[in-house]
């Protein structure tokens, strides 16, 4: 039931444009709301975003009015709450403000408020000659099957997935090992039903480009008007001695590798875990083994630092230093030659041989070292050009290079990238909110015929022993970095720069300088590598409306 909250300990609304302020509201217990002017008018809305739960009073405002998540760059359009770009799926809720006798006051319904998060109603029966099939379950699915139906997209959506559930929330797998699908699935099976999105569970082996089929292994043909390919990655495994037929040895792609992982583990602290890898997948894996599961983690890295091609020596063993907190050890500049089994079981490994003659002893490996695009379905058809990396190249809306009504988004697109010195060079990003913008970019395209493509900056964040936060990218690489902040204690800001020009941003506890950055490379208007040098904050400088990618 709609009721009016009065604003707690609030006499006047004095907000410039850009400002926000969360009050808290009499009555309600724990109840909040967040004050935005824009425009030259107060809004009044949900006080935490739909992703994760972060506090949007950290958010930033921009003129054209979208309110930026601090955490993990979700935005959302201030004058409606819907989301404007990922990862949140739920808009938020707005509410009217009342004045009278010189206090504030706020219609609403409990639930709602208490919830922080607008509703969204895509129930749809399917109606029109419109076929959109799409393949694969993952992130990019999930964005473009959100802006299909929030967009009033009325076809047909046949969703064909390997993963018997529905699309998942993967990044909680590697940073927290959830053995329940259910905990991190984005939308409940009820929802897709109610949609008109018919989810199968199936393989594809073939796709007919000149008839609009594609083929599963089951035997069945699915034709289409539009095909959108977003199977994602697959995981690299080592092609060396042991590691493909020995026991215990595990990929993490899915939740049954997480709960494979964990049966492994079983209840028992201190068993002996190696990772081979030290990026992003095999650091987040160690640091959970390590401080959720108290188990002895030791990671073996070929670089002379965690993560060094993509943050630098010098951030990589920032990140080093939290994870030995954390208990991990680490053997870097190493290389593997070979996995042994154990001698109490020798189904299963009992160790891992480096090249220079260092023994690891082994309970279980988890090997973290990339994925490929999973691409394997196009590889006898000749219609397709495949790239080098096994994936395809697009163009700014991701629409396939030579074939008609094909998109590709996520790990298997190469798009040309236009964000700072990216210049339109050809780019593979293999971020899980990259996928869900492209899929929402998609989603336009195919809602709207003609639309411009949707622009967005790269962002992405990752469990380094503390909230890792990245925007930009370096197709063309970085030749300097300038880190502010206090890195000995794990609190930085690191600018990526070529030449003159800042191209990515990484911080730790520096919140929110990211997604401030991410809105300002957007627009053109990114300080430059001496402006930053010369002290420049990118927190003291306004977002303009205009977009210039």
């Amino acid at each position: 039931m709609t009721k009016e909250y009065k604003l707690k300990d609030v006499q006047s609304i004095d907000l410039r444009n850009g400002d926000k302020r969360e009050c808290e509201l009499e009555g309600l217990e724990g109840g909040k709301v967040l004050l935005v002017r824009h425009a030259d008018k107060t809004h009044a809305m949900s006080s935490n975003c739909t992703h994760y739960g972060a506090p949007l009073k950290l958010g930033v405002v921009t003129g054209d009015g979208r309110l930026t998540c601090a955490w993990h760059g979700a935005c959302f359009n201030i004058a409606t709450g819907d989301v404007e770009d990922s990862p949140a799926l739920d808009p938020l809720a707005k509410f009217e403000i009342v004045e009278r006798d010189g206090a504030f006051y706020v219609k609403g319904d409990e639930e709602t408020i208490k919830a922080s998060r607008g509703s969204v109603d895509h129930k749809c029966s399917p109606a029109g000659g419109e076929k959109v099939v799409v393949v694969g379950g993952g992130s990019g699915t999930v964005g473009l099957t959100e802006g299909l139906r929030g967009g009033g997209f009325k076809g047909d959506i046949t969703v064909i997935s390997r993963e018997p559930y529905p699309p998942i929330d993967r990044t909680k797998l590697s940073k927290a090992l959830i053995p329940d699908a259910a905990k991190v699935a984005w939308r409940t099976s009820e929802y897709y039903e109610e949609a008109g999105i018919s989810m199968v569970t199936d393989s594809v082996s073939s796709i007919n480009f000149a008839s609009k089929k594609v083929s599963t292994d089951s035997g069945k043909t699915y034709p289409y008007t539009k095909l959108v390919l977003a199977p994602g990655g697959t995981p690299n495994m080592l092609p060396l001695p042991g590691f493909q037929d020995l026991g215990n040895v595990f990929l993490l792609r899915t939740v049954p590798d997480v709960e494979a992982i964990l049966a492994a583990v079983g209840n028992a602290k201190g068993k002996k875990v190696v990772v081979v890898g030290s990026s992003f997948i095999g650091m987040e894996v160690a640091n959970c083994l390590a401080s959720q599961k108290e188990q002895n983690v030791t990671i073996v890295g070929m670089e002379s630092a965690p993560l060094e091609r993509v943050m630098g020596a010098e951030v990589g063993n920032i990140f080093r230093k939290n994870l030995e907190k954390n208990g991990v050890q680490f053997h870097m500049g190493a290389s593997v030659e070979k996995a042994t089994p154990s001698t109490f079981d020798s189904s299963k490994v009992g160790g891992v041989y480096l090249k220079d003659g260092t023994t690891l002893e082994a309970d279980l490996v988890v090997v973290g070292i990339g994925v490929k695009p999973a691409t394997q379905f196009l590889h006898s058809s000749k219609e397709v050009e495949l790239m080098k990396d096994g994936s395809l190249e697009t163009d700014e809306s991701f629409a396939v290079k030579g074939l008609k009504d094909v998109y590709a988004i996520g790990d298997i697109a190469t798009y040309p990238y236009h964000g700072p010195t990216g210049n339109g060079t050809l780019t593979r990003i293999e971020h899980w909110n990259v996928a869900q913008n492209a899929g929402r970019s998609v989603a336009k395209t195919i809602s709207h015929p003609g639309s411009k493509p949707k622009s967005f900056i790269p962002t992405f964040w990752s469990a380094q022993g503390g909230q890792l936060r990245y925007c930009g990218n370096t197709p063309n690489g970085w030749d300097d970095l300038i880190l502010k902040g206090e890195p000995e204690n794990g609190k930085f800001t690191a600018y990526y720069t070529k030449g003159d020009t800042v191209a990515a941003v990484a911080s730790m506890m520096m919140d929110p300088v990211m997604v401030k950055s991410a809105e300002l490379m957007r627009r053109g208007k990114m300080p430059s590598k001496s402006d930053i040098q010369n002290g420049v904050n990118v927190l003291d400088i306004g977002i303009p409306a205009e977009v210039k990618i």
